[in-house]
């Protein structure tokens, strides 16, 4: 009895969003590039172009993944093996790139060509776009009328991740950036193959998902605010090992909290609809019968009149909104390639921010340990921004009706002023515009996935948002290359070493001007989609239509 107990805890989708965000828990290495960057730069002889190459293969394949969105939009909607599927070829990926990169610096390979280190980092970081595609969304599929709040949770922890993944470096590998490298090919491999089983669609709504999706939220603040506390504890005081291990061990206790959240909506919500469900079946068939045709034909009108179906007999179809476009089809839109621009400008950006942080703590005279926790603090500042932005434009979406691309608007505009606090290299410079700019930086990742799912449906949502996370390494090869790299090459006075505020001033200027443009495109996006949110989405989600 326990057993069949047990199982039905396990099948449910209460579980299967605490199993999603474990596996994003360890799925987010790619923000902690800095911690091994050094090493790598000094095994392999780079300078500091060459590093940044290696940095965008990495964007490149944490971005292009379009492949994971048409596997998973195929296969989980065909079978039910898709979110399994996709998750096993995330960490087989995972082992194989960081395994091989762990090899190269440890000197078991003599140094490698750039191109092939460049594949070794692009297949290490495809991972994470395998892991996120079937995360978040299979969250969309089970929680659509909170998909900013369920995005939001999911991208939040991948956020999180690099700073919980640091401090599982500083407590078992503490000073061994080698050592971390095969951590990474390990850890988030195994962890994902225990749990990705419990990762399934479920189309079924509950009456209390915004009850427990708080919960999950305030949870998801505790743990912020917890590794936060941790992180300025290991700047103030020299920590034993032994407390190392207990905050560890702490850390991993309010991560387990939420399978208790889980158990508890799913016997909550599976008790009341025991005794609800017969009476609920029985009233729709009578309401269904009682229906006149014309009440329905009327209805349809009503939402065709606002945003009107494809006539199917036209071979000229013209895509409307919240319609359930295919990749194709979504490529033809003017909206699409507005999200591609902005997510260009905002997303690069602040890639090439976090990828140069340690050779720009450096130029400003920080220390090494204050850069990596500076890496820490960027995961919290992430995190706030993917879980904020999602909860908050949920919030104003339900009770104001305000467009969701409005927050895109407002938060790449408050990027813009953080590159410029960069730029100015003052006192405090380096943790206020991280602060700043990691924010932002992390809303357009929940923005963007769940603006995608409402305009252009959620039937293709994988390869559709995948397709628009291109713009990510575009953005970063042109900031992190073109820009950040070549102009620290061109003022470094001391072989590859640039020391002082003009090292990355005019790169932190250039990318404010690329920021302020996102925010114009997103301003357009808003002018464009208005109206198709406060009659559609809004009514859709308050069950009027």
């Amino acid at each position: 009895m326990e057993f069949e107990k047990l199982n039905l805890y396990a099948n449910s989708k209460w579980v299967s969003t605490v199993a999603s965000i474990w596996i994003q828990c360890s799925s987010g290495s790619l923000y902690t590039f800095s911690i091994y960057s050094q090493t790598l730069k000094s095994t392999q002889h780079y300078d500091q172009s060459t590093l940044d190459i290696v940095s965008v293969s990495k964007d490149i394949g944490a971005n292009v993944g379009v492949l994971s969105g048409l596997l998973y939009d195929f296969f989980a909607r065909k079978t039910k093996t898709g979110p399994w599927l996709v998750h096993f070829l995330g960490l087989a990926q995972c082992f194989l790139g960081y395994f091989l990169m762990w090899a190269a610096v440890t000197g078991l390979f003599p140094p490698l060509p750039v191109p092939l280190m460049c594949l070794f980092m692009f297949v290490a970081a495809h991972a994470q776009i395998y892991f996120n595609t079937s995360n978040v969304v299979t969250g969309v599929h089970n929680f659509p009328n909170y998909s900013g709040t369920i995005v939001g949770i999911m991208k939040g922890f991948l956020g999180l991740s690099g700073a919980i993944l640091i401090q599982v470096y500083r407590t078992l590998f503490n000073n061994k950036p080698m050592s971390y490298l095969l951590m990474l090919a390990l850890l988030p491999p195994i962890n994902t193959l225990l749990l990705m089983w419990f990762v399934r669609i479920h189309d079924i709504q509950e009456r209390e998902e915004r009850k427990y999706l708080n919960v999950f939220s305030f949870m998801a603040l505790v743990v912020a605010a917890y590794l936060m506390v941790v992180i300025i504890l290991e700047n103030i005081l020299s920590l034993q090992s032994s407390i190392r291990i207990f905050m560890l061990v702490v850390l991993m206790l309010l991560l387990a909290s939420l399978f208790g959240v889980a158990f508890k909506a799913h016997e909550r919500n599976s008790s009341r609809r025991t005794s609800e469900n017969f009476l609920d079946e029985r009233s729709q068939l009578i309401m269904e019968s009682r229906a006149p045709d014309a009440e329905k034909v009327a209805a349809k009108r009503q939402v065709s009149s606002n945003y009107p179906l494809p006539d199917t007999n036209n071979h000229r179809t013209n895509l409307q909104l919240g319609e359930n476009l295919n990749l194709f089809q979504a490529l033809q839109t003017v909206n699409f390639w507005i999200l591609f621009i902005s997510m260009a400008c905002g997303m690069g950006s602040g890639l090439a921010t976090v990828n140069n942080l340690s050779q720009i703590g450096e130029s400003l005279g920080y220390t090494s340990h204050e850069t990596g926790s500076l890496v820490s603090l960027w995961s919290i500042w992430n995190f706030l921004g993917r879980f904020g932005a999602g909860y908050v434009s949920d919030f104003f979406l339900h009770t104001r009706g305000w467009a969701r691309p409005l927050f895109m608007v407002i938060t790449l505009m408050i990027m813009s002023i953080g590159h410029v606090v960069f730029a100015s290299g003052l006192p405090g410079a380096l943790y206020a515009g991280s602060i700043l700019v990691g924010i932002c930086y992390g809303s357009q990742w929940s923005l963007m996935p769940t603006i995608t799912s409402e305009i252009f449906g959620v039937g293709h949502m994988g390869s559709i948002f995948n397709t628009i996370t291109v713009a990510c390494p575009v953005g970063s090869y042109i900031f992190s290359v073109i820009v950040v790299g070549y102009i620290y090459d061109k003022e470094a006075s001391q072989g590859n070493t640039c020391i002082g505020t003009h090292c990355f001033m005019v790169s932190f200027l250039i990318m404010a001007f690329a920021t302020i443009l996102g925010s114009l495109t997103a301003l357009g996006l808003f002018l464009r989609t208005k109206s198709f949110y406060s009659h559609y989405i809004l009514r859709r989600i308050q069950n009027i239509l």
